[in-house]
């Protein structure tokens, strides 16, 4: 996965120079102890299961209006309403392995997952680890009424853990997206998946949301991130509700089921629908989705004065920039090697996964205020975001 913790290069594809060589000997003594940090776990905590328009989505969507004084109760109407929104998401990869003598095999590794109809034109939302993060061979899509259709990824992304799939079907049922930012702790939520695959699809599961803005660190294939501002739930997610919709009472998208803790009961993460909302737009308008760029690799300060304890920042958190890709955004702005971005616009960034996600916010070619420490003090400098390759 992108988005390690300890340092993200924001353009993996392109090789950066550096513009300056200040604290060049500093900065690569960094990056050496940040990968064998990396390379032997540093994070640990809680592992990843196998894996966010404005108010609601275009088109068709079930008009079942829920009355939670009526004679259904809460979960029984969530269900009705959403149920046929919800698919089943089968996937086949080719995996290569290497046993201990140097032998390399192949094989197909099968997966399920969960997703939903965000428009009536078969576009559906889950997570990019159900989509074996762009690699799967093959992508079948299992609606409600029992047709199974291939899918197609139009995009997805590790950091974010979400992906759009397209399918060749119209008149579909699109859920209804409510307002993450709306949510607060102690609220009724329903999570809607197909756990541990498709002999119990469409399960329904209930409880409240226990948290917000949560933190996690998450492994797959052995590599470890951060996932950060998650909300909590105690509705039960396993295996395979990956990708699945949490719902509030109204039957209303909140956010997208995603990771559970692997050693505790009623720990469910989920990531919140208003960071997926501008990219499930812009995908539906054009096709896909470009996304902004500033153009530097970083380091979280946090981590930085572990071992540069003596170095005076001006700030104990943000993201220290160790380089500045040439003919960038950042370079054209004038940031240096050195500065350390706290903020960009009125968002606090503390860590290089918050600017990274922050980023999806903004359209290529918008101007942003960063809030950037130099030399220990602070100034505000305007970058013109780029279009990332």
């Amino acid at each position: 996965m992108q988005g390690e913790n300890f340092i993200i290069i924001e353009e993996p594809e392109q090789k950066p120079e550096k513009k300056k060589e200040k604290r060049g000997k500093k900065i690569l003594a960094l990056i050496l102890i940040v990968i064998l940090a990396a390379g032997s776990g540093y994070l640990g905590g809680v592992a990843a299961v196998s894996y966010r328009m404005g108010g609601q989505t275009a088109g068709t969507q079930n008009q079942i209006t829920i009355d939670t004084n009526g004679e259904m109760n809460t979960a029984e109407a969530v269900a009705a309403k959403v149920i046929p929104s919800v698919v089943g998401i089968s996937t086949k990869t080719e995996v290569v392995t290497q046993n201990f003598f140097g032998m390399v095999s192949s094989g197909i590794q099968e997966g399920v997952g969960t997703g939903f109809i965000v428009d009536p034109r078969g576009y559906i939302l889950t997570n990019s680890h159900v989509i074996s993060d762009g690699k799967a061979e093959t992508i079948t899509v299992q609606l409600s009424d029992g047709r199974e259709l291939s899918g197609k990824v139009l995009w997805n992304d590790i950091v974010l853990d979400l992906a759009m799939v397209k399918i060749e079907a119209t008149g579909l049922t699109a859920v209804e997206l409510g307002d993450s930012d709306d949510v607060n702790i102690g609220a009724y939520a329903v999570a809607i998946g197909n756990p541990l695959g498709m002999a119990f699809d469409r399960s329904v599961t209930q409880g409240v949301i226990s948290g917000l803005n949560r933190t996690i660190s998450v492994s797959e294939n052995g590599k470890q991130m951060e996932m950060e501002g998650l909300m909590q739930t105690d509705a039960s997610i396993n295996s395979g509700n990956s990708g699945g919709p949490l719902l509030n009472s109204q039957g209303q998208v909140i956010a997208i089921n995603s990771a559970k803790a692997a050693s505790a009961e009623g720990l469910g993460f989920a990531i919140p629908i208003n960071s997926a909302k501008p990219i499930i737009e812009e995908i539906i308008e054009k096709g896909s989705f470009e996304k902004a760029f500033i153009g530097i690799s970083g380091v979280n300060v946090e981590l930085y004065m572990q071992y540069y304890p003596h170095d005076e920042l001006g700030t104990k958190t943000g993201v220290y920039i160790s380089e500045v890709s040439t003919a960038s955004p950042a370079d054209l702005a004038g940031l240096e090697v050195g500065d350390v971005i706290t903020r960009i616009q009125d968002t606090k960034i503390d860590t290089m996964e918050q600017l990274t996600r922050s980023l999806f916010a903004y359209k290529p070619g918008q101007t942003v205020t960063l809030t950037v420490y130099r030399d220990a003090k602070p100034i505000k400098v305007d970058v013109k975001l780029g279009v990332s390759k």
